[in-house]
Parts: structure tokens; C-alpha cells; sequence
């Protein structure tokens, strides 16, 4: 593909321009180009012997970028790519690394580009030195010269966007009640007034006087004595950017892998993808280590392991304006990605659950992108993925359906129930339980009592045994929750947990269980492996936001045990 847009260049450029662009694609030495708008020829900006950051102000009337590299990599990590407008409000492109050499940006893609950009490329690897302060380039404007054209009318309407767009700012200015709270720092991250689900869940239609859904009756069995364990947090010196709505993925007792996710100012992680080692509980960047093409940045996707084929299967999720659903999958024996072309339909979907039952994915709910069907409208359908037909079918379902919804949780119990709990569909939020049996394809609503949890979407859940799930914090329309509940499926009773380790308001966190051989961090009863190590099974909490700008890169691990003998 990148061959033939620079043969579309090479047609319309004359003999020099055409002598240059042929020689950036047959020489082996390894080179950073730009192309800035539909008629300019590519740009050098990085070379072998030259410096290692660059500065690129970018002509105020180009809309789109064009990044790719040429020749040899080498001991070359990736080029970071980052735009800065002139409120220093950084927008990423992502990065360029040897197995992904090509990266586009359009202005329409984001609502945050203003004139004043500056592209700021920086390489990793090689000859590289920290200190290399970084090399101001310019760039030759190319002006189309029939200004009528494309160009002229996208100019006009990005003119009308921002006009619009300013006119919807002064209105909110006048009319916000949303709080905004002084910067300061906490948990290593900027705070600053920001609503992580004002878009989401818009509030701005009255979410804080949402219809809330039928809370059964409780009972009083609620227990509030302090677990044993305490809160890890990672020693390592490199860890990932605090976030929300990414995905975290066990694949054996010593690993899980982190994908995904955004963070202040509602950017999209420039650190996408990570590999936590559970052993000493120390982070890697895992970006580059995988060969083939990454998935792109997004947020309420889904992530799920599958322990026979020893892969990992992502699927949908959203950016701004963009919606996916295509399926990724990551070999963790290879270490490569790739992107399937399935057969059968799936909508775009965000937000959604994903379950593995007998090696094949089962989606439920989500939301569908605006505007289509209708604005946050809500799926209350079960799509199916067989990754050895690569098709994507609707079974046929009976019962008692719950209804639409999305940010919700599903714990697959007893391998043959799915427990579906919570979730919304504007304006009301939800606390019900609906179990779908995987046998006999019917869904059941479930009847619960004791301390049931009040009505949430985007919290956390997690598989404690093999009738017990956990619920961890959410969002209710108004602000994150804290609390924490566990579900007996055999009795179908809520327990309510009051755990220092959890007691941080947070909402798009991710939770997970996996064994761990660190015996001494987690006291109580341990089984031994072959190697003579205890091993554990551990409770793990990362990330997630408060919606009122904190977002957090913290993991905290509590014993499992203590977890299922409180209930």
C-alpha cells in the first residue's frame, strides 16, 4: 500500500521529485519521511547519521500527515510520533516500529486540531543520547491550485466546525454544573476537572436523575472486618500511564498482558500495550515486541484468552468517532498479531462483554456508535465468533431477555452459565442478573438477596471460585463507586466486602484472577508446584478513573482466599 501511494506521488511530481521518491523506496538506509497534505512530496526527516528528535512546524492548511520509514532498522526500537498544538495539547499518532513502518493522520479524525501544530518525532534504539536536544525543520507549504476544490471545502468545513464548535463552548460556559477541580497532582498524574463518562453516558441529558432500575429486597448480611493482605504496588521504575477502559489478559501464572486504553485530556495511551510480570509484579512495554499489525488504539474493547490455542482475541471497542469490529488475535507462542477477515455480520460495538466458552467468543450487549441505529442506543443481542470457521453467527435464544445495555459484566460460572450483572442504556442504570445457560441457550432472570449492589456500569468483575464472582467499583450516572460485593451463585446471594485495598473510588478499571508463586506477599493456604514454589491465586486491580480527572496506574493484588472465606 505504501508503494502505491508514492507511485501515485512519482505520476504527479516532476523527473527530480520522482528521482528522490524512488530512491527513499530502494535504498537501504534507514530513513523517517513525512508527506504533509494530498500534494506534497515526502519530506526526510530522520536519517541514519542524523539526529535522533526532530520538530516539524506543520503548515497551518494541511489536514492530513503521512509518516513512514524506509531501509534497515537495525537495533532500532520505534519512532514516536506526537502532535502538539499551540496549547500543547498533545495529539498521538502512535509509532513506527519495524513491523508497523506506516502511519496516517486526517484533522477530521480529531476536533482538537487548531493551527500552530508541531510534529515531534523521537527514536528509540540505536545511537540514540537522552540529552540530544531535538532539531526545528520547516516545511514547504504545497497550495492545490484550484482553491475550489476538495481542499477548499474541507477548509470551509473545519471553519464551520470550529465556529460551531466555539458556539457550543460558550453555551456550555454559561450553562455547566460540572465541577471543576484545582490541578494537582496524585497517584503520579495530572488532576484536572475532567468527566470521564460525560460523553459516554451523557450527562448532559440529566443522567444524575436517571431512572434507576428495581433494587430486590436485601438482607442484612454485610461483613466489614480488614483482609489480611495488603496493597502491592509495583517497584518497577517503568509502568504504564494511568487509564481507563483498557483490557487486562492472564495467559499463564506468571503474566498477563495490558492493552489498550486513554488518559488525561482524553488522550489515547501513547503506551498502548504492556506485559506484567507477575513473579515481582514489574511491568514491560510490550509494543514492539510483537510482529505484524497492532491493533489501534481504542477503549471498551474486549480481551480474552483462549488457554488451548494459547492466543489472545480482541475485539471492537471505540475511538472518538471511529468504531470497530474487527477481531485481532495475538499469538502468544509467535508473538505475532494478526487481523482476521471473518465471514457473517457483527455491528460495531463498544463497551460490550466477551466470554470464551468451548473456543468460542460470546458478545453481549454493548453500544452502537452515533448515529446509528440512534444516539447511545443499546444492543440486547448474543453474537457468536468461531475462530476455526472465522464466521461470526446468531444462535437462537430463548428465556427471559435482559435488557439492552452496555458497560456491564459477565463471569462465566461452572463452565456452562454466563452471569450478566448491571450496565445501561441512557438514561437508566442498572443492578439486575440475568444467567444465560450455555447448554440450553435460554436466559433466566435471577432472583437475589442480601446486600444487593446499587446500580453501575463500567465496574469491575472477576471469576473467584466456582460459585463466587466479585463486583468492584462503577459508575452510577453521578460519580465512581468504592464498593465491593461478592455473588454466591449457589445460594444467589450478595455479600457486601468493606476492603481497604479497594476502598479508592473507580470506574473502566480492569480486574482479573491468576495463580502466582509469590508466597511470601500473600499469607494463608498455598499449593505447591513442580518447582517447589507456593502458589497462589491472586486478585489483581489496575487502573481505571474517578471521573473527576484522577486517572490511576496503581496494582493491587489481594489473596483470593481471604476473599472467598469473608463470604
Amino acid at each position: 500500500m505504501l508503494n502505491a501511494f508514492i507511485r501515485v506521488h512519482i505520476q504527479r511530481k516532476s523527473s527530480s521529485c520522482r528521482h528522490m521518491l524512488q530512491s527513499c523506496v530502494n535504498m537501504d538506509e534507514f530513513g523517517v519521511f513525512a508527506v504533509f497534505g494530498e500534494n506534497a512530496p515526502p519530506q526526510k526527516l530522520l536519517s541514519s547519521k542524523g539526529e535522533s528528535r526532530v520538530c516539524v512546524a506543520v503548515p497551518a492548511s494541511v489536514r492530513q500527515v503521512v509518516l513512514f520509514s524506509s531501509g534497515r532498522w537495525e537495533d532500532r526500537i520505534c519512532v514516536n510520533a506526537e502532535l502538539d498544538d499551540s496549547d500543547k495539547f498533545p495529539i498521538t499518532i502512535g509509532k513506527l516500529t519495524p513491523y508497523n513502518k506506516c502511519l496516517s493522520w486526517e484533522q477530521w479524525e480529531e476536533e482538537t486540531w487548531t493551527h500552530n501544530v508541531t510534529l515531534n518525532l523521537t527514536l528509540e534504539g540505536g545511537n540514540r543520547l537522552e540529552s540530544e536536544p531535538p532539531i526545528f525543520l520547516t516545511v514547504n507549504e504545497n497550495t492545490p491550485k484550484d482553491s475550489s476544490g476538495p481542499q477548499a471545502v474541507l477548509r470551509e468545513l473545519n471553519s464551520k466546525r470550529k465556529r460551531l464548535r466555539e458556539t457550543e463552548d460558550e453555551e456550555t460556559d454559561e450553562n455547566a454544573q460540572v465541577k471543576i477541580t484545582p490541578i494537582r497532582r496524585m497517584g503520579g498524574h495530572t488532576k484536572k476537572g475532567q468527566k470521564l463518562f460525560a460523553s459516554g453516558a451523557d450527562v448532559s441529558k440529566g443522567e444524575e436523575q436517571a431512572v434507576m432500575g428495581k433494587t430486590p429486597p436485601s438482607a442484612a448480611k454485610t461483613k466489614t472486618r480488614s483482609a489480611k493482605t495488603p496493597t502491592i504496588n509495583t517497584g518497577s521504575l517503568v509502568v504504564p500511564s494511568g487509564r481507563w477502559g483498557q483490557t487486562l489478559c492472564p495467559i499463564d501464572a506468571q503474566t498477563a498482558i495490558l492493552i489498550g486504553g486513554q488518559g488525561s485530556r482524553m488522550q489515547f495511551c501513547k503506551d498502548p500495550m504492556w506485559k506484567l510480570c507477575t513473579e515481582d509484579m514489574s511491568w514491560v512495554a510490550a509494543e514492539t515486541l510483537a510482529e505484524g499489525p497492532t491493533p489501534e488504539a481504542r477503549i471498551g474493547h474486549t480481551a480474552v484468552y483462549d488457554p488451548d490455542s494459547k492466543r489472545i482475541f480482541v475485539f471492537g471497542g471505540s475511538k472518538n468517532k471511529k468504531w470497530f469490529n474487527d477481531v485481532h488475535i495475538l499469538d502468544t507462542q509467535s508473538w505475532k498479531w494478526s487481523m482476521v477477515e471473518a465471514q457473517g455480520k457483527v455491528p460495531p460495538l463498544a463497551y460490550h462483554t466477551c466470554s470464551m466458552f468451548r473456543g468460542e467468543l460470546f458478545v453481549l450487549g454493548g453500544v452502537f456508535p452515533r448515529p446509528n441505529p440512534e444516539p447511545d442506543c443499546c444492543s440486547d443481542s448474543l453474537y457468536i465468533f468461531d475462530p476455526t470457521l472465522s464466521i461470526w453467527y446468531q444462535p437462537i435464544v430463548t428465556g427471559d431477555m435482559p435488557s439492552p445495555r452496555s458497560g456491564h459484566s459477565a463471569c462465566v460460572m461452572q463452565q456452562r452459565k454466563i452471569y450478566m450483572f448491571g450496565g445501561w442504556d441512557t438514561p437508566v442504570c442498572y443492578n439486575d442478573m440475568y444467567m444465560l445457560d450455555l447448554g440450553l441457550m435460554e436466559f433466566s432472570s435471577v432472583e437475589t438477596s442480601g446486600s444487593v449492589p446499587s446500580p453501575r456500569s463500567w465496574h469491575g468483575s472477576a471469576v473467584l471460585s466456582e460459585t463466587k464472582f466479585l463486583i468492584h467499583g462503577g459508575y452510577n450516572g453521578s460519580h465512581a463507586l468504592s464498593d465491593a460485593f461478592i455473588f454466591d451463585t449457589e445460594y444467589n446471594t450478595w455479600t457486601t466486602m468493606a476492603l481497604p485495598q479497594l476502598s479508592l473510588p473507580r470506574a473502566g478499571h480492569s480486574i482479573i484472577t491468576m495463580e502466582t508463586t509469590d508466597c511470601h506477599r500473600f499469607p494463608g493456604s498455598h499449593e505447591g508446584d513442580d518447582t517447589g514454589n507456593r502458589r497462589a491465586k491472586t486478585l489483581l486491580v489496575f487502573g481505571g478513573g474517578d471521573n473527576e480527572g484522577n486517572f490511576y496506574c496503581d496494582l493491587t493484588t489481594v489473596a483470593v482466599d481471604d476473599l472467598v472465606n469473608w463470604s
